[in-house]
């Protein structure tokens, strides 16, 4: 509908404005994922009945529609907002292509979107979606892929064509980057938080950098091979448990490597048609029983191994529906094992609840 600017637009905006003084103060919205049901109306657990559940679908993201205002305006002011709402035709911001998702301790959600060319930060303090785009001075971003926690509150993001590493403060401003002239295509990203070093995936250049927060660069971790602590075009990164967890991708194979030697790293996964096997692995994550995560972009699934590289069961498969995938990419855990899964095509973070070790909440 387009009425353009007409008489009853004026009216109906000028009695709108007017009469908002005399509402009810508004209370931020609330961001709400958790749920106990899919959006199809079905309690969805893998594996299903009759073998013990040990994941639940624990809610998704998509943009604006995860926050809801449970004060909305209600009466004819809330008519005449919502006609309002007609003549502007705004619509919400919602994810595109979703790469690579991390949280803080306050559970704002930072989202990479190599499509929107942004970072959706879903801020649940604030009770409002942010979308920050700047990554250095004036330029924007390009390919944001890799995202990691910084300290102050803000984030490091991976951008792929802008060649380096962005550092954003806590409300999205840029500052100084790393990596500039260094990195070749930076993607996967991820900080240690005992050391604050940052450990970036140069897919290009088959190797992974490790930075000090200042930028110096501090060690280069391998080179182009199939031997183990070789890499083949390595993408996403997870640290957990004192180790590195790189998605070797073509090589089609997971490699751990000690943070604190130079033992051989160990390996997770291998090249085949089967559940379990690897073809296009992107992003990696663990939990807080060694549980390791997987995303077989190739073939829509999670993968779920245990510590030692056993593979224990899938989740997905290609489609639409809840639980399923459609070129996914990255893949976060939570310390309350909740897991975050970037599911590109789809335009969403689906997230599911682990049982084995975590309280479900609902929220």
């Amino acid at each position: 509908m387009n009425l353009g600017h007409s008489p009853f637009y004026w009216l109906v905006l000028t009695l709108s404005i007017a009469l908002s003084g005399c509402a009810t103060q508004s209370i931020p919205a609330r961001l709400h994922y958790g749920l106990l049901d899919a959006p199809e109306g079905k309690r969805l657990m893998w594996p299903a009945e009759p073998e013990i559940p040990r994941y639940q679908f624990a809610g998704q993201l998509t943009g604006e529609e995860n926050f809801v205002r449970e004060d909305t305006a209600t009466g004819f002011v809330g008519f005449l907002a919502w006609a309002v709402g007609l003549f502007e035709e705004e619509k919400p911001n919602v994810l595109q292509r979703p790469q690579a998702v991390v949280a803080d301790a306050q559970e704002r959600i930072f989202v990479t979107d190599v499509s929107r060319a942004a970072v959706f930060v879903f801020d649940k303090p604030a009770g409002e979606l942010k979308i920050w785009d700047q990554a250095v001075d004036l330029r924007r971003f390009v390919a944001p892929i890799g995202v990691a926690l910084a300290d102050g509150g803000g984030i490091w993001v991976a951008d792929a064509e802008l060649q380096l590493v962005a550092h954003l403060d806590a409300q999205g401003n840029p500052l100084p980057p790393i990596g500039a002239g260094v990195l070749q295509r930076p993607t996967g990203l991820v900080r240690d938080p005992a050391t604050g070093l940052l450990y970036v995936a140069d897919t290009y250049a088959h190797d992974i950098k490790v930075f000090s927060a200042d930028g110096r660069l501090e060690r280069v971790i391998g080179e182009r091979g199939e031997a183990p602590g070789e890499f083949n075009f390595p993408t996403h990164l997870a640290i957990g448990g004192g180790k590195l967890y790189v998605t070797d991708t073509m090589n089609s194979r997971v490699q751990i490597l000690p943070l604190a030697d130079d033992s051989p790293p160990q390996i997770v996964g291998k090249r085949g048609l089967y559940y379990g096997n690897l073809v296009r692995p992107k992003g990696v994550g663990v939990d807080s029983e060694n549980n390791i995560y997987v995303v077989e972009s190739y073939y829509d699934n999670l993968l779920v191994f245990n510590e030692t590289g056993d593979f224990l069961m899938p989740i997905g498969g290609v489609g639409q529906g809840t639980g399923n995938f459609y070129l996914p990419s990255g893949v976060w855990v939570d310390s309350f094992n909740r897991v975050f899964v970037a599911d590109t095509f789809n335009g969403r973070i689906t997230i599911f609840q682990y049982l084995g070790g975590a309280k479900v909440d609902s929220e």
